[in-house]
């Protein structure tokens, strides 16, 4: 076993915290707060306000999901995820200057937005953690991903106080210059980890083709998709229909969005911890039943105590969605194939993350409102939660020393 410094562990947490704080948090998050500007400015459907972050997610997500995964398991995942904060900021600083006479824009912002999320996001922060941390593993993800619960959290009363005071262009502006700001530097200082030395990067990579075989990833993917479309497919429209549908203003539905995030904080230390001391199998289904049960709260949101349920029960299965998925697959397999096993498993999860929330808006334009979308969230929930019921356990996953785990 490689000998890790406590120091480096530290600092390679406390970047991890910051990448996801800015690429997940504050883009992934703060984006669909400017939906309703842009349907009340521009006069788009709300099919076609998802649809730059469905054509993004598919296009980056298939063409270089797995090459992410490729080039972080050869090199480490510092290089890349250089490259993309510095794309994800961009992406928000593009998307300023969207208008109707400029669509390309839009589509070109999301496929940077999209680019930054597959290269800066949860995909290399996933592997440089588990390259750092044998034991413990779970905690260290799980405070690193109270990142995108903190930015989560703060982006939407930022957004608004930014939308007010300056306009929602220039709050796209000052968010994206903001990411770099804050992540550039500490990714930029950080080391790979002992075991990614420049002799062992010219080993040839542990196979994948054993992986392929087994019936287990088919389902962890399939799992995986499910829950990240159906929390995709809610985070996408919840401000659209606070604000549009039910009248709220932008101050009380900033509230309730930035409660969701700040419950999924306390859900990313609890089935942080809770993946360090139960089996994570265990863990991934009360997650994931946890995302089931909040949705159909949102049938009730006219009253503020739905809501308030549903901040708590939804930010709870939220925090711990993320974390568990890469924590299962290293267990399951091994963290030498974790980049690559995590690049096809994005693949997967940005089709869903892009596909879910269009076809919850198309529905909403047929229909009027979000009732068949609400249904259809649930049901993709619930069968994400039905495989996850049928995942092997660890004993019967063992990988041979000579196949994988070399």
């Amino acid at each position: 076993m490689v000998e890790r410094p406590r120091a480096s562990q530290i600092q390679v947490t406390a970047t991890s915290f910051l990448a996801l704080f800015s690429v997940v948090g504050i883009a992934l998050y703060g984006l669909p707060l400017y939906y309703d500007y842009w349907e009340k400015e521009f006069g788009w459907s709300r099919a076609f306000i998802t649809s730059g972050n469905a054509l993004s997610k598919v296009v980056v997500a298939v063409c270089f999901g797995f090459v992410a995964g490729w080039v972080i398991d050869r090199f480490g995942p510092r290089r890349l995820m250089i490259v993309g904060v510095l794309i994800a900021g961009g992406a928000l600083i593009g998307l300023s200057a969207v208008s109707v006479s400029a669509l390309w824009l839009f589509y070109a912002a999301y496929l940077f937005n999209a680019a930054g999320y597959v290269t800066a996001g949860p995909p290399p922060n996933q592997v440089l953690l588990a390259r750092w941390f044998d034991k413990g593993r779970g905690k260290a993800m799980g405070f690193a991903y109270l990142g995108i619960g903190v930015g989560g959290a703060v982006v939407p009363q930022l957004s608004r106080w930014l939308n007010e005071s300056y306009g929602w262009r220039v709050s796209l502006r000052l968010l994206g210059a903001l990411m770099i700001v804050l992540t550039l530097p500490m990714v930029w200082l950080i080391k790979e980890a002992p075991s990614t030395t420049t002799a062992q990067q010219r080993e040839p990579l542990a196979p994948m083709r054993e992986i392929f075989r087994r019936p287990a990833f088919y389902l962890l993917a399939f799992a995986s998709l499910c829950s990240i479309g159906a929390v995709g497919g809610t985070n996408q429209h919840l401000k659209l229909y606070l604000t549009r549908d039910l009248n709220y203003s932008q101050s009380d539905a900033a509230t309730f969005i930035s409660l969701v995030l700040t419950f999924s904080i306390a859900g990313r230390l609890l089935m942080g911890w809770l993946a360090d001391h139960l089996p994570k199998k265990a863990v991934m289904l009360l997650i994931y039943f946890l995302v089931a049960a909040a949705i159909p709260l949102l049938f009730f949101a006219t009253s503020p105590a739905a809501l308030y349920v549903f901040a708590a029960v939804f930010g709870l299965g939220l925090g711990g969605e993320y974390l568990i998925i890469p924590l299962i697959a290293a267990e399951l397999f091994s963290v030498k194939v974790l980049g690559r096993l995590m690049g096809v498993l994005v693949t997967a999860d940005g089709v869903a993350e892009a596909l879910v929330p269009f076809l919850i808006g198309h529905l909403h334009d047929r229909a009027g409102n979000y009732h068949a979308g609400f249904v259809t969230l649930i049901v993709i929930a619930l069968l994400g939660a039905l495989a996850v019921i049928w995942l092997p356990q660890k004993s019967r996953m063992a990988i041979s020393q000579a196949g994988v785990a070399g």
